[in-house]
């Protein structure tokens, strides 16, 4: 496809005329700028407004040297060069402002809402040096015919875009859409997100930055305009149009849009703006995909199918096969306890939720919490998987303290989470996600996608008792719900834990799946020794696997023994015959 694009991009202006191929060249370099805006938004879900102030630091950077210092072969390369990095140098830093850890989503669009803003103050500011309002034309460039540029315009983005479509492919790419339907998950499965959001930002910064140094090299003209905030929505529209996160309709859109507007802004300039404006609101309410989903629509629709399972010994179904991963370090030696929880407290605000909380798990233990509705236990989930929760006291997993740490940090240390809600990533096949969810001990391919996952023994075991292992490349959407339960208990597996949280893992299952989850949480304490935390409202499913129970009210521990201990215990029978519940008949 690259080749046929590129033989298009050196075939087309012997056949176009003179004025659309200069149209052509301007829309070609804008394209460009719609790839990046389709990787940041399309593809991670971030909401930005500031890809264009990257292109106008590229367009300037080529202005400013030319116009002030010199011109000819190392000064252009230098030129290009500064733009690039001041353009990286400028994402990163304000990535690292949108994309801290904790940062709302809305946080990020308003930083990147502010940077073309600034920029253009910042232009305003420099008066002659900048040209202020009114820009800078006339500074030396090459002026090579029109063909020249034209093959220099569709060759980077030809270029782009493959380099984009190979890295949305790949593992990494696979990733990104992981972020965009489901962050919480992704930081509970040790994927460092926000440096991942910073590392897509600084790049896609600096890939603006060399299409708007073409551009204002074949245009000849700079102005305020290029890195202003109507360039960053008009791309916004571009990539909503074409097709957000698909890379070829963002190219469509631009291209499409920007040379109709070149022949319709002079004779209907206000007319063709409120028809953009009127295409847009209808392309969002009827086809929030944008134009390119009636192509991938029909493509699924009427395409070749999904290739059948894969056969042999090596368990897997079309693109991935899984594998028996190497024994993991995860064993706690000596007199260390996987976890230590000693005086927790979490308070929020006047509001204290759980108040000097202290016991300690076991490897080859199944510890349960129980307690009434609204006694701390999910809390309790939060404040042992993500250090910034709890607001007193300590925990210590396998003799080292969580302190600050951010969730990824804390599943690094040893810690998998289920939650209470099953989460996962709807337009992900099962492949994917075990795939991404070894992301903390494989890594991820940049790329390239890996034909196989190598998984331990536990997430193998679950996979083939709820019969994942034959639907590797089925979409988790379509999964049923116990399926579902059992994906996430395996990509939690896949981290390789030492403590495993589960948080009512068998809600909304069959009592055959209960069952079976059952006999799997047993094999992991009594084969694999891991320390499992659980949350669990069944009280009968509770008495049967449980080695130990802690039993919490209003935030307190008011019992820690044994299963015979906490049943025959009026203490706890009088806590849950206050809310209507007894704990055991």
């Amino acid at each position: 496809m690259a080749v046929m694009a590129l033989a298009i991009v050196y075939a087309a202006p012997l056949f176009l005329d003179r004025y659309l191929v200069n149209v052509l060249i301007r829309a070609l370099f804008l394209a460009v700028l719609a790839i990046t805006v389709d990787l940041v938004w399309g593809f991670s879900g971030v909401l930005t407004f500031g890809q264009s102030a990257f292109f106008g630091i590229g367009a300037y950077a080529c202005a400013l040297l030319a116009t002030h210092y010199g011109f000819g072969p190392l000064w252009f390369f230098g030129a290009f060069l500064i733009g690039l990095a001041l353009a990286a140098v400028t994402a990163w830093l304000v990535g690292i402002l949108s994309f801290y850890h904790g940062a709302s989503p809305l946080y990020s669009s308003i930083i990147t809402l502010a940077l073309p803003i600034v920029l253009v103050q910042i232009i305003f500011a420099g008066g002659r040096f900048t040209g202020s309002s009114s820009g800078i034309s006339g500074f030396p460039t090459y002026y090579w015919a029109v063909e020249t540029w034209f093959v220099i315009a569709g060759t980077l983005l030809v270029a782009v875009a493959c380099f984009a479509w190979l890295f949305v492919r790949s593992d990494l790419g696979r990733i990104l859409i992981a972020i965009r339907e489901n962050e919480d998950r992704c930081a509970y499965l040790g994927i460092p997100v926000s440096r991942i959001k910073i590392a897509l930002f600084t790049v896609c910064g600096a890939i603006g930055a060399a299409a708007g140094f073409g551009y204002a090299a074949f245009t000849n003209v700079v102005a305020p305009e290029l890195g202003g905030f109507l360039l960053g929505t008009e791309s916004l529209i571009w990539v909503a149009l074409g097709g957000r996160g698909t890379l070829i309709g963002p190219i469509f859109g631009a291209i499409g849009i920007d040379v109709t507007s070149s022949y319709l802004s002079g004779s209907l300039p206000f007319l063709w703006k409120f028809i953009v404006g009127v295409l847009f609101v209808i392309v969002i309410v009827v086809l929030p995909n944008g134009f390119a989903s009636l192509v991938t629509g029909a493509w699924k629709k009427f395409g070749p199918g999904r290739r059948s399972p894969a056969s042999g010994h090596e368990h897997g179904s079309g693109s991935i096969v899984l594998r028996t991963a190497p024994a993991g370090t995860r064993e706690v030696t000596g007199d260390q306890s996987p976890i230590a929880i000693e005086g927790l407290g979490c308070r929020y605000g006047s509001l204290s939720v759980l108040a000097d909380l202290s016991f300690q798990g076991r490897s080859g233990e199944l510890l349960s919490i129980v307690g009434p509705n609204g006694a701390g236990k999910t809390t309790l989930m939060r404040c042992i998987s993500n250090g910034q929760e709890r607001t007193a006291g300590t925990v210590e997993i396998a003799g080292q303290e969580i302190a600050r740490r951010s969730p990824e940090r804390v599943v690094g240390l040893g810690v998998g989470r289920s939650f209470q809600n099953t989460s996962l990533f709807d337009s992900l096949t099962v492949g994917d996600c075990l795939r991404l969810s070894r992301y903390r001990v494989d890594g991820a391919r940049l790329f390239r996608r890996t034909s196989h996952v190598s998984l331990p023994a536990p997430a193998l075991g679950i996979l083939k008792a709820t019969g994942l292992d034959r639907h590797l490349d089925q979409e988790t959407r379509y999964l049923s719900h116990g399926q579902k339960r059992g994906l996430e208990l395996a990509m939690v597996l896949a981290t390789e834990p030492k403590v495993l949280l589960l948080d009512e893992p068998t809600a909304g299952l069959t009592k055959a799946e209960r069952t079976a989850i059952g006999e799997v949480l047993l094999s992991l304490t009594t084969t694999y020794g891991l320390c499992v935390i659980l949350i669990e409202h069944d009280l009968d499913f509770v008495r049967e696997i449980s080695d130990r129970i802690v039993v919490l009210h209003q935030g307190r521990m008011v019992l820690d023994g044994s299963v015979e201990e906490v049943v025959s215990s009026d203490l706890v029978k009088s806590v849950y015959s206050g809310h209507g519940t007894e704990v055991a008949s």
